[in-house]
């Protein structure tokens, strides 16, 4: 079989074990920079083109589109749908998952436990939007936020209301969530793939900061999940349409909350706070599948 990575940098962990363990496993493999293909809409007939040349070989994709190539990545994952080839994660579910409201209104709309969150556009609700999630301390965070980014803890109702303010004179569109004191600065990664938990492991905050994130200077360490955590992740990869999924998780005194759910997560953490080849896994992912691309 030959599989495409879509990475915008082959020498990224992720990308590289990816490769490694399709290669292990008998696999041709090509890295694709997406923002390199070149789509063409036929009648009939859609195609894409890469250096110059048609891509007119590729068995299956693995994309791990970055949160700011989402509008085109995502377009060249349909492309490639198009053409009836499967991709480890539909461009639909790629999309649906990047929009951090619309995810979490899915979510919830499941019955998935969550941090209570608001979201407005007007600078004058801004005291309402505080006062519904049970007031200070609260999170800020931007809806294009990653790795961390663009997510602030606001200790009290007049500090709160002054992020908030700032965020909206920057048109910047933001969620306003509880803070869950009792996770005491960690979260949990879960990550699924093909509806199966395949790998957890515990994000501990640095002393100071309450970002679990890796990227942060968080820790990692492996978990056992209960049962609640374990249906929670696999309900929310699915409702998401995710067939690969990172499923962040806060340990609350009323269960599981998700935070997010990352559509294209790093394997570089949980592969060395686990040991398990999450690579591995996926690459047995892609190949129960490769001939269930849609259309076919």
């Amino acid at each position: 079989m030959k599989i495409a990575i879509l990475s915008r940098n082959r020498n990224l962990y992720s990308t590289k074990r990816l490769v490694e363990a399709a290669e292990q496993r008998g696999h041709e493999v090509v890295v694709l920079d997406h923002m390199k293909c070149v789509l063409v809409i036929e009648q009939g007939r859609p195609h894409i083109y890469y250096n110059g040349k048609e891509l007119n070989d590729i068995n299956a994709v693995i994309p791990r589109i970055g949160a700011s190539a989402t509008f085109y990545g995502s377009a060249v994952v349909r492309q490639f749908e198009m053409m009836k080839i499967f991709t480890a994660v539909e461009s639909q579910a790629l999309v649906r998952s990047r929009d951090k409201l619309r995810s979490l209104q899915i979510l919830a709309r499941a019955g998935i436990g969550m941090p209570k969150s608001a979201f407005a556009n007007e600078p004058k609700d801004i005291e309402s939007v505080i006062a519904s999630i049970g007031g200070a301390p609260c999170v800020v965070k931007l809806l294009e936020g990653t790795q961390g980014i663009g997510v602030i803890l606001a200790e009290n109702d007049k500090a709160a209301k002054s992020v908030i303010e700032a965020f909206l004179k920057l048109d910047a569109n933001m969620l306003v969530q509880e803070f869950i004191k009792e996770s005491k600065g960690a979260d949990i990664r879960v990550f699924v793939v093909d509806g199966q938990i395949v790998g957890a492991m515990k994000r501990q905050a640095k002393e100071g900061e309450f970002r679990s994130n890796l990227h942060r200077g968080g820790t990692a360490s492996l978990i056992q999940l209960t049962s609640d955590e374990r249906a929670t992740a696999i309900k929310s990869a699915k409702k998401l349409g995710l067939g690969i999924a990172g499923v962040d998780l806060l340990q609350s005194d009323r269960g599981p909350l998700v935070m997010e759910v990352n559509s294209s997560p790093g394997l570089e953490g949980i592969e060395g706070a686990t040991g398990i080849d999450i690579a591995g896994k996926i690459i047995e992912y892609v190949e129960r599948n490769e001939f269930n691309a849609p259309g076919q």
